[in-house]
């Protein structure tokens, strides 16, 4: 709608990106994984902090498609193929990743909490960073605008780096009370995000 028009074929590009995918995910965890499918699905946070992180994700990824549709209406910013080229694979490497943490951890679950009987996954991808979940989600977000064809539409998106520190160091909050090990875990994987960098 904002777009006003159904010819805008890097908005299709994403919508191919995102659902080929998100549907095969689905159908396999439906099939192999169901209760981590429902975990998956549970979006009530119970941590405060948790609760405002997951508000301003609920501005930002709205403000980011509307400004790219609206890129796109008027004509604001023109993104090369090459670019929307490569922010495609980004994606699609950051979906890759997301699938792999998804095998590594049947605990994973959209909200901070700590499970009864849960435990530490150090292996994987978690012997890189403490959350990979994390950094595939940024390989994932951050080339969307691209994808859709706007420099201007990165400006919201460029906010979820931020909100996503805020999320993991109070979730790593809640797994130091909860989660046994997680302190050592720490010392041994030193990076939460970012290899050598955070």
């Amino acid at each position: 709608m904002p777009a006003g028009t159904l010819f805008y074929p890097n908005a299709w590009l994403f919508i191919g990106l995102l659902f080929i995918p998100m549907t095969l995910i689905a159908v396999f965890l439906l099939f192999r994984s169901p209760e981590l499918l429902k975990k998956r699905l549970s979006t009530k946070e119970k941590e405060g902090t948790q609760k405002a992180v997951v508000a301003i994700s609920a501005l930002i990824f709205p403000a980011g498609f509307i400004i790219s549709a609206l890129d796109h209406r008027f004509c604001l910013s023109s993104v090369p193929l090459w670019l929307t080229v490569t922010a495609s694979v980004l994606f699609l490497l950051g979906y890759a990743a997301y699938g792999e943490v998804m095998r590594e951890n049947a605990y994973l679950s959209r909200t901070v909490e700590v499970r009864d009987g849960q435990k530490l996954i150090s292996s994987g991808l978690y012997s890189l960073v403490r959350h990979p979940m994390y950094l595939a989600t940024l390989f994932m977000f951050l080339p969307i605008p691209l994808i859709l064809g706007s420099f201007w539409g990165l400006i919201p998106f460029s906010l979820y780096p931020v909100v996503i520190a805020f999320r993991i160091i109070n979730e790593e909050k809640v797994l130091d009370r909860g989660l046994s090990g997680y302190g050592d875990y720490k010392k041994k994987v030193k990076y939460r995000l970012i290899p050598f960098i955070w």
